[in-house]
């Protein structure tokens, strides 16, 4: 699969370094340019290069990983996804931690309001209940693997999520849809934030 990032932080590059691990294909993409992520795309490996912001999101499955006041400039401008699966990380912090302010969005959830933004893509939550370092590392263990909460309004979009996950060592647990199952897993809710293990 062509795995693209819209975003090339800590958390995209975690994600890029399981799915490179796997063989995918990964697209690493920022504000700043292909030239400014070269040394992060060697570092990651062979599997994973720099590119635009349209050339990531052109790939067969794409993550967007970037800090929410940025969300709207780096969708702005592309081309309807045509049914294509975005992995939305994002959580809504106007301001980081330790001040964190979040957005107030009225009724809407995070990736709802996310997936307005983004015409034709099959929108599924994932990855943004768990801190940095837990995406980063291996998330299996002795104890069992790391959970991974998800949601989505598509089912065949979140069969493909689970089953990328699942390959990268993640056990994943499908909440519902992006109403209900985001508003358990984005800021506040009883999810967020909370890391736990499941037992083979």
């Amino acid at each position: 699969m062509k795995i693209g990032s819209i975003g090339a932080g800590n958390v995209a590059q975690a994600i890029a370094r399981h799915a490179a691990g796997q063989g995918h294909q990964v697209v690493l993409s920022n504000s700043r340019g292909p030239a400014s992520l070269t040394a992060v795309a060697e570092r990651l490996g062979p599997h994973v290069t720099a590119g635009t912001r349209e050339e990531a999101a052109s790939a067969e499955l794409v993550v967007l990983a970037v800090g929410w006041p940025r969300v709207p400039d780096a969708v702005a401008g592309l081309p309807p996804f045509g049914g294509r699966i975005v992995i939305d990380t994002t959580n809504q912090f106007l301001s980081p931690p330790p001040r964190a302010e979040i957005a107030d969005l009225g009724p809407l959830t995070g990736s709802e309001h996310v997936a307005s933004l983004l015409p034709g893509a099959r929108v599924v939550k994932a990855f943004n209940s768990l801190h940095g370092q837990y995406i980063a590392a291996d998330p299996r263990h002795d104890a069992g693997r790391q959970v991974l909460f998800l949601a989505g309004d598509d089912a065949d979009a979140k069969t493909t999520v689970i089953e990328l996950t699942t390959s990268f060592g993640f056990a994943p647990v499908d909440l519902g849809p992006l109403r209900e199952g985001g508003r358990l897993m984005q800021l506040g809710g009883p999810l967020s934030g909370l890391h736990v293990l499941k037992q083979d």
